[in-house]
């Protein structure tokens, strides 16, 4: 029966850890954490106790489960607000189940595992060991309790090996499991964000620009606003790459990339679409404001200094194609074509142009 009730409450604890680590993944528990965030992880955990209590593990006339491994979950991540509250959750809990010798013990027993939990966290100590020693810790008050009850020898001695085992597995596999989920999801955010934005400049890339492009087409026509594209192209850039390397090359990007985000305003969206080719979508912007934004921007790449590794400076340009809905076409799906059109003409223009697309020059019949 008492393997049962083990596994009945060891199932409990990790499927609702899991769940519970899942459902903040954006915003994970720690002691930076809002105060909103501690007290909803504190109620959290109050509540996980207390339904652990219901599974309670009997043991001659004493009751084991594993209420204190939240509370001490709580007060490693989030420290001593969200301990405290699931600490008195726990203990309003016990009360429902009767006014005894026992539960003022097990008051006791939760009262003195936070508040020593609280100062072993902070503690110079490695991870392992303040799990270590807090679940140390809570396994002496449990016994020093038990103490107190009058049990037969044999049974005090059957119950606290039994108890310390059990503290110990459930306590490092809660652990294990948050910080396995935990990592998981660090890592798969990483790719996420690596696959939506580009490695070297920190800008989108070509993929969540599509993406973009396509909702904020959808939103433009919805809301009937105007939409304007850049295309932006630095001028000869492959002489750059030839004459002082692509190390320096890249360095030259990233530079770029920071005049453009700080040329555009905050709600724009920059991307790298490849090589030398950037983008920014300009979110209800006229033809007639996009050109005084790309002219901006083509005036700061002009006048810029680009520091190479080697302490020397170099001068580039760029040209810049404007395509606007519903200035230059009536399509939004056309903005790309109509901007790379654009750009070519600044190109043949002589570079180091800005041109704004034809009106409605390529629009179908």
């Amino acid at each position: 029966m008492i393997l049962k009730e083990l596994i009945s409450n060891l199932a409990i604890l990790v499927a609702l850890l899991f769940v519970y680590t899942q459902l903040t993944n954006s915003s994970p528990l720690r002691r930076t954490s809002s105060r909103r965030q501690k007290i909803t992880a504190g109620i959290l955990s109050g509540i996980l106790s207390n339904v652990l209590m219901l599974y309670s593990m009997p043991m001659d006339t004493v009751i084991i489960d594993l209420r204190h491994i939240p509370v001490i979950l709580m007060s490693y991540y989030g420290g001593s607000i969200p301990a405290l509250i699931a600490m008195m959750l726990i203990i309003i809990g016990r009360f429902l189940f009767g006014f005894t010798t026992q539960a003022v013990l097990a008051i006791i027993f939760i009262g003195g595992t936070t508040f020593l939990t609280l100062l072993i966290t902070r503690l110079k100590l490695s991870k392992m060991k303040k799990v270590f020693l807090a679940l140390t810790i809570s396994n002496l008050i449990f016994t020093i309790m038990l103490t107190f009850l009058s049990l037969r020898m044999d049974t005090l001695i059957s119950l606290v090996l039994s108890y310390w085992s059990i503290s110990y597995l459930a306590g490092f596999l809660s652990f294990y499991v948050v910080e396995y989920v935990r990592k998981n999801q660090k890592i798969l955010n990483k790719y996420k964000s690596e696959s939506m934005t580009d490695g070297l400049t920190g800008l989108y890339n070509v993929r969540k620009f599509d993406q973009i492009f396509n909702q904020v087409c959808k939103d433009a026509q919805h809301r009937d606003e105007k939409m304007t594209l850049l295309y932006i192209d630095i001028d000869h850039f492959k002489t750059v790459n030839d004459r002082y390397g692509h190390v320096e090359g890249d360095q030259v990007l990233v530079e770029l990339s920071h005049i453009l985000t700080s040329t555009v305003r905050s709600f724009d969206h920059v991307s790298r679409n490849g090589g030398e080719e950037f983008t920014v979508i300009l979110l209800d912007c006229s033809a007639q404001r996009a050109e005084e934004i790309s002219e901006r921007i083509r005036k700061r790449v002009q006048n810029h200094a680009f520091q190479l590794a080697t302490g020397e400076t170099i001068s580039i340009t760029v040209s810049i194609g404007i395509a606007c809905y519903d200035d230059t076409t009536n399509t939004p799906k056309l903005l790309i074509e109509e901007a790379d059109h654009a750009l070519y003409e600044a190109k043949q223009s002589g570079r180091n142009q800005v041109c704004l697309a034809q009106k409605f020059a390529r629009e179908p019949v």
